[in-house]
């Protein structure tokens, strides 16, 4: 069996390494157009922030681990179009070669591509995206250019918080700008967004929220200079642009079915409309247990097992993806925020009545020494009372918690459950009265 694998991002990856460890009869090939493989991107701000020695421990594998497995890989070498009906991928190499890839099984991990609206000045020098490794290579050297002083993040999400806080930890004047109300809008209610909003303001980030960004304006040798709002003009020696990202789905979009987002729409098998091609990762669809629907996450987390259950399927091992709940964190200036499922306003935006929870208190009893608050919110249907998503807001690591909260998602658990869950206490750790009772305890 000839199998194709397009992209090496973490969901082809995840994919080739469950073909070539499960099925060694499989005949993988890996394509890719980038010069390097498995990119953790999430580490390019804490790279940038100085906040990690190197990137190189970044990459955790290479092309010779593939090849060592038995896998043909060619990396810098772009797929112009694929012939479906013949099971050909049609490849171009960086050295003008060109080849054809027959398969049996193609797998198209393509990933996604960062959104970029064409503003009066789009193409000035100094505005930069951020997702490929080479483009926080790029970041990281106008960042350490002492003459480049003001820095202008557009978008607040996870990304963009992020690199506004790697930017101001090397001594810039950095301007954080979203067309929402708050950052990290698409995860948190404004209650948690804010504790956010507030911690950026007090580390010295000029927040402008609700300020929509309308052109870049550059100096006689190109170069971006200031950053235009509706509301205003700013200075800005470098701009990263961090909106967000879409499903790249050029090679399939006249053959393949479109779902959620434009992304390829896949099965529980993460099988496309063409029975003999699967999707994985963040060109595809992925099924929501919150929403109980399908939708579009772009996580790396989801995009592995992604690749894990397609690959099975294609070996000859049929396997069901259990769908996801978006579970996600942020740590900011020693703030930490996590969430699953779905927020008071996501859940209304998709149609669900939903009521919520609210608890605060501290994480430790008050006489130990080390202590801090942390903010809970559980989001649950009126009428099922089943819990669809929570928050959890701390300067104490208390992400772990979410993943309980994941898994109620998941198997549909009601918020009354929660109410008398068997939570042990030690002082070392939690409250006698743990504020995830307290917060269930006080559902209607």
């Amino acid at each position: 069996m000839k199998v194709v694998i397009v992209g090496t991002n973490h969901a082809g990856i995840a994919a080739a390494n469950t073909l070539l460890d499960n099925y060694p009869e499989a005949e993988v090939t890996m394509i890719d157009r980038n010069t390097n493989l498995s990119y953790l991107g999430c580490g390019t701000a804490l790279w940038v922030g100085r906040q990690i020695d190197t990137y190189e421990n970044l990459f955790y594998t290479n092309k010779e681990a593939f090849e060592a497995k038995g896998a043909q890989i060619r990396m810098e070498t772009s797929v112009t179009s694929v012939d479906f009906g013949g099971h050909v991928v049609h490849c171009a190499a960086a050295d003008g070669t060109s080849f054809d890839a027959p398969y049996d099984k193609l797998i198209l991990a393509t990933g996604s591509l960062p959104i970029s609206p064409k503003l009066p000045g789009h193409d000035l020098a100094g505005i930069s995206f951020l997702k490929l490794f080479q483009e926080g290579q790029e970041v990281d050297r106008q960042v350490s250019d002492e003459s480049a002083r003001s820095v202008a993040v557009v978008g607040a999400g996870y990304i963009g918080v992020e690199i506004a806080e790697a930017a101001k930890r090397r001594g810039k004047d950095v301007r954080l700008f979203d067309i929402a109300p708050t950052s990290l809008a698409s995860y948190y209610d404004p209650e948690f967004a804010a504790l956010m909003d507030e911690r950026l303001a007090e580390n010295g980030i000029e927040c402008h929220f609700g300020e929509a960004v309308t052109a870049y304006v550059g100096d006689d040798a190109g170069h971006v200079r200031s950053i235009t709002t509706e509301k205003g003009s700013y200075p800005a020696d470098l701009v990263i642009n961090a909106i967000g990202f879409v499903p790249n789905v050029e090679l399939g979009r006249e053959h393949l079915e479109l779902g959620a987002k434009g992304a390829y729409r896949v099965d529980r098998h993460q099988r496309t409309s063409d029975p003999d091609v699967y999707a994985v990762g963040d060109c595809a669809t992925i099924w929501s247990n919150a929403l109980r629907a399908e939708t579009y996450i772009a996580l790396a987390t989801n995009a592995v097992r992604s690749g894990i259950v397609a690959e099975h399927n294609v070996g000859g091992t049929p396997l069901e993806a259990i769908g996801v709940q978006g579970s996600n964190a942020i740590s900011v200036f020693g703030l930490n925020l996590v969430s699953t499922g779905l927020s008071v306003r996501a859940a209304e935006q998709a149609g669900l009545d939903v009521a919520w929870s609210d608890f605060a208190d501290l994480q430790r009893p008050g006489f130990m020494r080390e202590n801090a608050e942390v903010k809970i919110r559980i989001v649950y249907e009126k009428g099922s009372r089943r819990v669809v998503g929570a928050q959890l807001a701390s300067t104490m690591d208390v992400s772990m918690a979410i993943h309980m909260f994941s898994l109620a998602i998941e198997e549909g658990v009601s918020i009354d459950k929660l109410k008398l869950l068997d939570i042990f206490f030690l002082p070392h750790f939690n409250q006698p009265y743990n504020y995830i009772t307290m917060c269930a305890l006080g559902a209607e």
